[in-house]
């Protein structure tokens, strides 16, 4: 059986857990040099998973930006960007975007309803697959093994974050917090209500936590809980 892929979830979210606020401008919560940090951590990565929601909120091109990290893949025999990815259960994708006109290759995750519609929407942009009649993690992670990714970062939303670390899918959580309070009851949290591996006392084993200017990165292992 192919092995599934490591996968890292990766955020920004302020001190009181929020991943934006609600105005149309997207909150910039790390700085310079984090930003920075997660160009270095997507280098690493065979792959780079967004949700659809995520998709239209912010438009990101995904890319890594440093010329020399994407000659250094280039040099290691992999492609110059990682695979980008995403899962979309409504279909509702929008050919415009700017994820699937920069970078490399893409791939969509949907559900037999909504195939027929991704397909018509996208062309050529990207190759689209079929979880079954409705979104199952398992088969896409099986999937992206098989793709040969071994080191998948998924970089949100919320929900997307809130069901791979409640079906303990998680094998590290980058979370990078930004000394900000957000305070709006309908922003977008890093995590929402689940029922989590363990429960309330189950504590997550920490990798390292350091400082990055005004920014910390924690890192946890979720598989790791006591």
């Amino acid at each position: 059986m192919t092995a599934r892929p490591y996968v890292l979830l990766s955020a920004a979210m302020s001190v009181d857990g929020y991943l934006d606020d609600t105005s149309p401008e997207r909150l910039l919560l790390s700085n310079a040099d984090d930003f920075d940090r997660v160009d270095e951590v997507r280098a690493s990565c065979d792959a780079i998973l967004i949700g659809a929601t995520t998709m239209r909120k912010d438009n990101p091109r995904l890319l890594v930006n440093s010329e020399e990290r994407r000659a250094k893949r280039l040099a290691e025999g992999r492609s110059e960007y990682p695979l980008k990815v995403t899962v979309t259960a409504s279909g509702d994708l929008d050919a415009d975007l700017k994820f699937w006109h920069f970078g490399g290759q893409k791939l969509v995750f949907t559900v037999d309803s909504a195939i027929d519609k991704v397909k018509a929407t996208l062309g050529d942009l990207a190759d689209v697959v079929s979880v079954g009649p409705e979104l199952n993690w398992g088969l896409v992670l099986d999937e992206l093994g098989r793709r040969g990714v071994g080191r998948l970062m998924v970089e949100g939303g919320g929900t997307i974050h809130t069901q791979l670390m409640a079906q303990n899918l998680a094998d590290e959580v980058h979370l990078a917090v930004a000394p900000l309070l957000v305070g709006q009851a309908d922003a977008p949290k890093f995590l929402g209500t689940a029922d989590y591996p363990g429960g309330s006392t189950a504590r997550m084993r920490l990798l390292e936590a350091r400082a990055i200017g005004d920014v910390v990165l924690l890192r946890y292992a979720p598989k790791e809980r006591g």
